[in-house]
């Protein structure tokens, strides 16, 4: 009898994972579409639904042969610009083929703007990766600032600050360089820097790393996240200190742990309003 009923727990957990199968790649493949409107009076009103789509943390995965659903998903938002807020990659594999098939039909959609994350330069070729972006027409954002200028020629700011230097005094010598009675946005990977990001008075941070928490439970919001820990502060969606908002990407790929739940794949949209 004792044996029977631990062959029936067997069989059940058996099916119950059979069953979770579709479901765990589901989670793990099906693209979502986050959509925000960020609105500033330093912004021209001719920069009225300029778009600007976020991908971050794809390490290394791949959604439809050669990228196709990750693409066609990118393009049917028509940017003006793409900017990957980091982990391209994976640090642990040096296979980088799916991220620059990625990459190749990105900056065939719009320009693409290119700050590192911590997996990026972790790996054992960071300038090969570097290369790589250069040779296919992306622009690395590393600690530098540029101009996005429109056909009116109005303008705003973007900043890029290497992963590297999240907590040194670089953001201070950028933003220094820059007039702040125009848009200033930032590409930053990680999103606990918030407050600092704020006292140097950025406008707009663009962030990922947190994986949306990785598992995100109804009501509380993501379990885990690299060095905030458990159910951390910042995973997904809009925050706000002052007058500097935050959009922290949910990511795209999984690093550590090798499954998101209640948590798919994240497309970041932002279409900016003057005021």
């Amino acid at each position: 009898m004792h044996k029977k009923k631990k062959l029936v727990k067997f069989i059940a957990l058996t099916v119950l994972l059979i069953a979770l199968c579709p479901f765990l790649y589901w989670q793990n493949n099906d693209l979502v579409i986050s959509r925000y409107t960020y609105t500033s009076d330093l912004l021209s009103n001719s920069f009225d639904g300029f778009t600007i789509v976020q991908i971050s943390d794809l390490h290394n995965a791949c959604f439809g042969k050669d990228q196709k659903d990750l693409l066609s998903a990118i393009s049917r938002q028509e940017p003006d610009i793409i900017v990957i807020t980091g982990d391209l990659i994976n640090s642990d594999d040096q296979n980088m083929e799916n991220a620059m098939t990625f990459i190749d039909g990105a900056v065939a959609i719009a320009p693409v703007y290119f700050i590192s994350g911590n997996h990026d330069l972790f790996t054992e070729d960071t300038c090969a990766l570097r290369d790589q972006l250069i040779d296919a027409g992306v622009i690395v954002l590393e600690n530098k600032v540029t101009t996005i200028q429109n056909a009116s020629g109005d303008a705003f700011n973007l900043i890029g600050l290497s992963d590297a230097n999240l907590a040194d005094d670089t953001l201070t010598t950028l933003c220094a360089e820059v007039d702040h009675t125009d848009l200033t946005i930032l590409l930053a990977h990680k999103p606990q820097f918030f407050n600092e990001y704020s006292e140097n008075d950025v406008d707009l941070v663009l962030a990922g790393h947190a994986h949306g928490g990785q598992i995100r439970l109804p009501f509380i919001g993501g379990v885990f996240a690299p060095e905030q820990g458990f159910f951390p502060e910042y995973t997904a969606g809009e925050y706000q200190i002052q007058d500097t908002t935050m959009i922290v990407s949910r990511g795209l790929g999984n690093s550590v742990l090798p499954f998101r739940l209640f948590n798919r794949p994240d497309i970041v949209v932002i279409t900016l309003e003057g005021k």
